[in-house]
């Protein structure tokens, strides 16, 4: 089990003064599991200082506007896979299947495709299976990084230490797929309005919601 994916959960999480008081442990635990290249590690800093000393205020307006403003920056991967179409819907059946039958147990508010969470599955299965895991979503988190790359986004440099714990051959043709298709304008209100038109995924009586809460609880249970 290695640690480090979720420390790397921690950088997409939505920005707390929690999650801002757990960044040097975070990248503590990223140093001295050393499986994300060193050099890659010093990337991050300028990210975890950031989130860790500037205004709350300031850092959660601008993980919205990215994150969750943007269809084309969603943390949600099947998003990227499946839309909102049906085949999602079966997709992250599986997935919370998959995971509760290795102990991890989603509130009922916690998207099982979100990016933190998955990323913290991962730190619970070996070594050898969670780089697996991870190549099969490599398509998606290479698009996000070079999305983000576009942007001059700080956050870039989280998937470009991501990609680097994929041990798998990667798909270069999912990937160009993925970048061949408009990415949205968070400004542009009416297109906006228009791409959020359907209502996203649900299970149980509850909408489900961004795992914010939840997700952060169990770091700081791990991390203690």
């Amino acid at each position: 089990m290695a640690r480090t994916y979720r420390a790397l959960a921690l950088f997409l999480s939505y920005p707390t003064a929690e999650t801002a008081a757990l960044m040097p442990s975070a990248m503590q635990v990223l140093a001295a599991e050393g499986i994300v290249p060193p050099a890659l590690v010093r990337g991050l800093a300028p990210l975890a200082r950031e989130l860790g000393q500037a205004d709350l205020y300031d850092v959660q307006a601008r993980y919205v506007d990215l994150f969750d403003r943007s269809r084309s920056l969603s943390l949600q991967l099947y998003e990227h896979v499946h839309g909102e179409s049906r085949d999602r819907g079966q997709a992250m059946v599986e997935l919370l299947k998959l995971y509760s039958s290795h102990g991890l147990e989603l509130t009922a508010k916690e998207l099982p495709d979100h990016l933190p969470v998955f990323l913290e599955f991962l730190s619970l299965r070996p070594a050898d299976e969670a780089a697996a895991l991870l190549g099969q979503a490599a398509h998606v988190i290479e698009a996000l990084g070079e999305r983000l790359k576009k942007k001059d986004s700080i956050y870039a440099a989280v998937f470009e230490a991501l990609v680097a714990l994929v041990e798998s051959d990667r798909n270069p043709e999912a990937l160009k797929a993925l970048l061949q298709e408009p990415e949205d304008n968070p400004n542009d209100l009416e297109a906006l309005d228009r791409a959020w038109a359907e209502e996203q995924v649900t299970f149980g009586p509850d909408k489900v919601d961004c795992p914010k809460a939840a997700l952060l609880s169990r770091m700081k249970e791990s991390a203690a």
